[in-house]
């Protein structure tokens, strides 16, 4: 029994690890290949590359275990079908459970694992991404003079290159228009050489200008007095250093405490302790809302003073006011209190519903710590059956047997996610649709393989086919008889 249960094991980690890795490596490049513009150009250097691939492979964690546990389980007993060593198992005696119970435990560690990875570590993860991520996609690209083309990357000026050496370091026939108010360039800079280099800092460039000349255009609006020698002005000069503020090019990174109370920076205890402090102001503010508009309403009713447990409004009656100058007043006061119980109720809304949208992020965020675990037990499930029942190894049918199975799953994860999110389903019901919806799919798998059943012969089908058409074929036939005995 040992031995078959090493054997299986043996089987199922090393397809595991394979597919475990392709598919964090295919997340990873649809990862690079999203924020490739925010990325190429910027100057960073590999580390901080290499840092937010780390964080995005644990964030892509949630999608590629369950995916991995699905592919391998199917792999694992499809290619254990092909070679018949399902067969020698159930011909020893074991039944396919009992064989498959050291792996059941192996999946169960790994839905542990995930379930205290999503808790505990998948929280400062997404902060420590969040806020690196802000501040890779905030960074500026790094000033770069194409020769020929203007360059405006630095806030109020406009550079123009028409040559420059291979490192990038000297610019030759230089022209720099000045703009600080962000107008049109009242100073314009020729020069027939500039050498580019940085500060001691590094939070300016120096560019050394040599032999050029300095084009002035005065601002004669806020002039005292107009001079039209001095309106324009000329300077030459044979070497002048230009100083550039780089602080909007340098990579800073943003404190982390301005993104730790996002729902997916929580854990459970965070998310339990923001829920309660939001539900008390969504409380609070429909209080509010009631007591404005209780305020309007005015009780006269001999009904209500009696029974006051029981809210009544009065009723006026307009038969009953005696004059047109009442009826109207009472008309006008009625329509002015009814426009003022509305306008109070739009303003509470305004105040309500980003109230109501964080409660229903911080519900399903809750949620999805536990189903990540169960999605994997799930997938499981459907793909060790899957599996013993097509009795195909490699990477053809199960890789399209899986990515269709682990598609269904996802589509029906991703719309009843985003229904919840929008309010059309409650956040419980949105999360596990998914897991509700194929659950009974892998009882019934399981069910198949264990019975033996050819779940995806077709001749098998063919058969069954043709015995349902002779029964069809023979119903009509019969049918026919009866009606031409009863003609005659």
């Amino acid at each position: 029994m040992k031995k078959i249960h090493l054997l299986i094991l043996q089987a199922f980690i090393k397809p595991f690890l394979v597919t475990f890795f392709i598919v964090m490596f295919v997340l990873l490049m649809l990862f690079l290949f999203k924020y490739i513009d925010d990325l190429i150009g910027k100057g960073f250097q590999w580390y901080v590359i290499l840092e937010l691939l780390s964080y995005q492979s644990a964030v892509q964690l949630s999608m590629a275990l369950p995916l991995s546990m699905l592919l391998s389980s199917i792999m694992t007993f499809g290619n254990l079908g092909e070679s018949y060593e399902l067969v020698a198992i159930k011909a020893a005696g074991v039944s396919l459970r009992k064989a498959m119970t050291p792996l059941f435990v192996v999946v169960g560690l790994f839905s542990a694992g995930s379930f205290f990875f999503s808790d505990y570590i998948l929280p400062v993860v997404n902060l420590k991404m969040g806020s690196l991520l802000y501040d890779v996609r905030k960074k500026k690209a790094d000033f770069l003079v194409k020769p020929g083309v203007f360059n405006s990357t630095i806030p109020g000026y406009s550079i123009r290159a028409k040559s420059k050496n291979e490192e990038g370091t000297i610019l030759y026939d230089l022209m720099i228009y000045e703009h600080p108010s962000g107008g049109t360039a009242n100073n314009v800079i020729f020069a027939k050489e500039g050498y580019i280099q940085n500060s001691a800092d590094n939070k300016y460039m120096l560019l050394e200008l040599i032999d050029g000349v300095r084009y002035e255009d005065k601002n004669v609006e806020n002039a005292k007095r107009y001079d039209p020698r001095q309106q324009f002005t000329r300077f030459r000069f044979k070497e002048t250093t230009k100083k550039f503020d780089m602080e909007s090019f340098a990579f800073n990174q943003t404190d982390k405490d301005l993104f730790k109370d996002h729902h997916q920076m929580l854990n459970l205890r965070q998310l339990k302790h923001y829920s309660d402090s939001n539900r008390v102001a969504l409380d609070s503010i429909s209080k509010v809302n009631y007591l404005e508009g209780k305020r309007y309403i005015n009780f006269f009713s001999p009904y209500y003073h009696e029974n006051k447990s029981k809210l009544v409004p009065a009723k006026v009656n307009l038969a009953d006011l005696e004059k047109m100058t009442d009826r109207r007043s009472a008309i006008s006061n009625a329509i002015g209190q009814a426009r003022q119980i509305k306008e109070n109720a739009e303003i509470r809304k305004q105040e309500y519903l980003p109230y109501a949208d964080k409660d229903i992020k911080y519900d399903i965020e809750w949620h999805r710590k536990f189903t990540l675990a169960v999605s994997c037990l799930l997938l499981f499930g459907i793909g060790a059956p899957l599996g013993a029942i097509i009795r195909k190894g490699g990477l053809g049918l199960p890789v399209v047997m899986a990515i269709i199975f682990f598609l269904i799953y996802h589509v029906i994860a991703t719309v009843s996610e985003k229904a919840a999110k929008d309010a059309s389903l409650a956040p419980m019901w949105g999360m596990w649709m998914a897991i509700i919806v194929l659950t009974p799919l892998a009882i019934f798998l399981t069910y198949k393989s264990t019975t033996d059943s050819k779940l995806f012969d077709a001749d098998q089908y063919k058969m069954k086919l043709e015995a349902l058409w002779k029964k069809i074929v023979a119903f009509f036939n019969k049918k026919k008889q009866n009606n031409e005995l009863s003609k005659s």
